[in-house]
């Protein structure tokens, strides 16, 4: 007896595998640059987890493993641009974070501000373009003004996107998209995962292809939770301050060793 022939979904999630490399100006693309190795991720996301333990196990105040923790950025930044990876997304400060004493959020806010004015200048002359994604109408306006000036400072880097997700929330992101959707009159049949994409902060970037979480936790705490639907993921005990380009390099190689089969 014949078989009827197999009737596909005309939305059909390959969708949800394209990257969109655009360059042009104002988007937040990948630079055309960047090697499509396959055993070299395009987006690197990392989940920067453990400044307080790292802090504790050291007899210091829990606000002191913060500056450790912008240290290594420093340090993975650098050595992710060496090794040629064209995106790069932190997890910086979580909505849920605001939960957390006003002494440490205060504190974070000012890391960032000192972080930004203190790297912008590098930043530019390394081309690394940056770039903030979240609720930043929620931040403090100091706040607001160093992010915007470091913005439209590394606004033409063309080597590397880095993008710092700060008071940010997977959640929340997908309520923004879909109110953003729904106010532009797209009937119900029109959305796809496309259009979706398209009104999320990270419009216009490829997914990440590895995101890192140090710290020992498996888990991805509402981080990129739609952008991560076919990342690998790489977990590791190292505390973020502890967080080198010895352990960028293992996640990557760890990342090469795996083949990646988008449920073909």
């Amino acid at each position: 007896m014949a078989r009827a022939p197999l009737v596909r979904p005309t939305d059909a999630p390959p969708t949800a595998h394209e990257n969109d490399l655009s360059t042009e100006p104002g988007r937040p693309g990948v630079p055309a640059s960047t090697p499509a190795h396959v055993d070299l991720p395009r987006h690197v996301a990392i989940i920067m987890d453990g400044n307080r333990r790292w802090a504790r196990q050291r007899g210091l105040d829990d606000l002191e493993g913060h500056p450790a923790g912008v240290e290594a950025i420093r340090t993975v930044l650098r050595h992710a641009r060496r090794r040629g990876i064209g995106a790069l997304t932190l997890y910086a400060f979580s909505r849920e974070n605001w939960a957390r004493s006003d002494d440490e959020v205060a504190a974070l806010f000012g890391l960032l501000e000192a972080a930004i004015r203190n790297e912008t200048a590098e930043l530019r002359s390394q081309g690394v373009r940056v770039r903030m994604i979240g609720r930043l109408n929620e931040l403090p306006e100091a706040t607001r003004a160093s992010i915007d000036d470091a913005l439209a400072a590394t606004a033409d880097g063309a080597e590397m996107l880095l993008t710092i997700a700060f008071n940010y929330a997977g959640r929340t992101e997908l309520v923004d998209a879909i109110r953003a959707i729904v106010a532009s009159g797209m009937s119900p049949g029109e959305v796809d995962e496309a259009s979706v994409a398209a009104a999320l902060y990270t419009a216009g970037t490829p997914d990440p292809d590895l995101v890192i979480r140090t710290g020992g936790e498996e888990r991805l705490s509402n981080f990129l939770i739609w952008q991560s639907a076919y990342a690998e993921l790489v977990t590791t005990e190292t505390l973020w301050p502890d967080f080198d380009a010895v352990s960028l390099d293992a996640a990557l190689d760890e990342y090469a060793s795996r083949q990646r089969r988008f449920g073909r």
